[in-house]
């Protein structure tokens, strides 16, 4: 790998209360595809591509990612004591005081090609939100993009944008200047109440002074898994497509 990225943050703090059953024991990072876990899975991929610090954001049964700590010794946790009433920016935003580097960002949720790392890793823009093409999975957060593939907007409303540029993969490359000032974002927002907001409306907070570039790959494999028919989704069309790839 020719990127000098050596830290990540999985953001893993939230309830997962749309998998119903399948949740009320376990997080959502915990549900298992062909026997490892989602979040098993992340790390290790992770790891692979020379990440050597990992960083959770945690909240609902915090417990489990403070164990995988026993195995990995690159894990650092930190939990969102209000996760259940404040947005992933929050989770995010309380990790300020072990972040003084560029990172990836990631949400725990997700089922990814290893490649998708590489494609931002290797990419000398500083800052990248990953975007794929038409996934059609429900749920889609699309983003809107000007003409030099920066960032404009960002809506799971599409009357909101212009024009479609992409999809919110959920992998991201910050810079430090950057985090600092999403969190001088946050800030400012929490200084009025507002604690609910996610790291996606931050980005967009901030795009009117900062350039973040989309990284679009039309046909990644990858999915976020939410709820039951991503769950399906995953299973019968996005893993057996990793698998063929990630070989």
């Amino acid at each position: 790998m020719s990127s000098e990225i050596k830290t990540a943050v999985i953001l893993a703090a939230g309830l997962g209360s749309r998998l119903k059953d399948r949740t009320k024991e376990k997080p959502k990072a915990f549900l298992e595809i062909d026997g490892k876990t989602l979040i098993h899975r992340s790390i290790e991929n992770l790891l692979e591509v020379g990440i050597s610090k990992i960083i959770i954001g945690t909240g609902y049964l915090n417990e489990f990612f403070d164990n995988l700590k026993i195995d990995y010794p690159q894990i650092i946790t930190h939990r969102n004591g209000d996760f259940a009433k404040t947005g992933s920016m929050y989770t995010l935003y309380n990790l300020g005081s072990l972040i003084n580097e560029d990172f990836l960002l990631l949400e725990g949720d997700l089922l990814y090609e290893k490649a998708a790392l590489s494609e931002i890793m290797d990419d000398n823009h500083p800052d990248i939100i990953l975007a794929s093409g038409q996934t059609n999975s429900n749920d889609e957060v699309y983003i809107e993009a000007d003409d030099n593939s920066n960032l404009v907007n960002m809506s799971k409303n599409t009357s909101e944008l212009n024009h479609i540029s992409g999809e919110l993969v959920g992998i991201s490359k910050i810079s430090n200047s950057t985090f600092l000032s999403m969190c001088d974002y946050a800030s400012s927002l929490y200084s009025e109440g507002d604690r609910s907001f996610h790291y996606e409306d931050d980005f967009v907070g901030i795009s009117k002074t900062k350039d973040i570039f989309i990284k679009k790959v039309e046909d990644l494999a990858w999915c976020e898994i939410d709820d039951e028919n991503h769950l399906q989704r995953a299973l019968e069309k996005v893993y057996p497509l990793i698998q063929q790839r990630d070989q």
